[in-house]
């Protein structure tokens, strides 16, 4: 029996999502948590209670007053000087202001799938409907996601206990099934019996919660949805769908460019990119920014709640079932199309996954 905060697995029927997607409970299923076996015998969710559905309120109450913002995507900072009067910090990259369309069009991205690799999740994308243009400010964004060395130096500082360590389990993938790993946290993100995770390589296991806490910690932020997508896009408004020239689909050209999963999901990962798990950052390389990782390895928290764009700017009150968005898919993202620029993906706040990991954010001003 589960003690008060902790999570449990529990059955739960689908419920419909804002745009008539089937969702499971704590995060979309275009996430990858469910296959086609997997759906015949239930989803598998991360549920807080007592304590933890309490400590979850109080969260979000604590961000209402930013959910507007964070909702429409803008930076907080009100004015931006030019790149020469500002200084850019350590382990961060000057991402200029600009207009920059975000998402894709319906037939595109319906012609996309039609065109994708054979799996058992749906093409990601059906969130990323309508499009729409957003201007952004200049901002900074960390090079590379933060690291599981930065993280501990967080947690040494602070003494911080993260959400997964708190409820005693994690979310992991094994042998096709995504089920909830006693012990497994972010020193250990696939579990107490598997290997500790290497300092240079994407912390997971972190919760939106534990995210915010640790950019706030250092001085920084969750970047908006829309800045993820900006900074992805160089910044230019550049219209590709991947980060890399050639080929999105192409697994060869693929696991050049990106930690993604090489093979039929979830039977069978040729490790073709060198990589099974999370690989270290910045093992293949840099945008024209100088950004790292913005594609494969590990989905990224973002501070914007996870809702329809035809939605954007609208009243909007999160209930315990709200996602916050992640974006830039993962080490486990193949025929889901993760690693597409516009797609999108979402989970509740208190959810930590072994794929799942952060980045930071900062205002020139501040």
């Amino acid at each position: 029996m589960a003690s008060p905060g902790q999570s449990i697995l529990i059955w739960l029927h689908p419920r419909q999502s804002m745009e008539n997607d089937v969702s499971l409970g704590f995060t979309s299923i275009e996430h990858g948590l469910c296959s086609a076996g997997l759906l015949a015998l239930g989803a598998l969710l991360l549920v807080a209670l007592a304590s933890g559905c309490q400590r979850n309120r109080a969260a979000d109450a604590s961000v209402q007053a930013a959910s507007a913002l964070s909702d429409s995507g803008g930076s907080t900072a009100a004015g931006v000087a030019p790149l020469q009067d500002v200084h850019t910090p350590d382990g961060m990259v000057y991402v200029p202001g600009g207009s920059t369309r975000i998402g894709i069009d319906r037939q595109r991205w319906q012609r996309i799938r039609a065109q994708e690799e054979v799996g058992p999740r749906p093409l990601f994308g059906r969130t990323a409907s309508p499009p729409f243009r957003a201007q952004v400010d200049a901002f900074f964004l960390d090079v590379h996601p933060v690291t599981v060395e930065q993280f501990r130096r967080f947690v040494d500082a602070t003494e911080y206990v993260t959400q997964a360590e708190e409820f005693g389990n994690g979310g992991v993938l094994r042998e096709g099934r995504w089920r909830l790993i006693d012990g497994a946290t972010w020193r250990h993100p696939r579990g107490p019996d598997r290997p500790a995770a290497p300092d240079r390589h994407p912390v997971t296991q972190v919760s939106w919660n534990d995210a915010r806490a640790y950019c706030e910690w250092a001085g920084k932020r969750l970047p908006t949805e829309i800045e993820w997508e900006h900074a992805a896009r160089t910044g230019s408004d550049a219209r590709s769908l991947c980060l890399w020239d050639g080929s999105c689909r192409d697994p060869s050209v693929r696991a050049q460019h990106a930690n993604t999963w090489q093979g039929p999901y979830p039977r069978r990962n040729t490790v073709a990119d060198g990589y099974r798990f999370t690989s270290p950052v910045g093992a293949f390389g840099s945008t024209t920014l100088g950004l790292q990782d913005m594609s494969g390895n590990v989905w990224e928290w973002t501070a914007t709640w996870k809702r329809p764009y035809n939605q954007r700017g609208t009243p909007f009150t999160p209930t315990r079932r709200s996602e916050r968005v992640q974006r830039g898919g993962s080490f486990i993202c193949s025929e889901c199309g993760g690693y597409y620029l516009f797609a999108r993906s979402g989970a509740t706040p208190e959810t930590s996954l072994f794929n799942v990991g952060l980045r930071c954010a900062k205002d020139p001003s501040s």
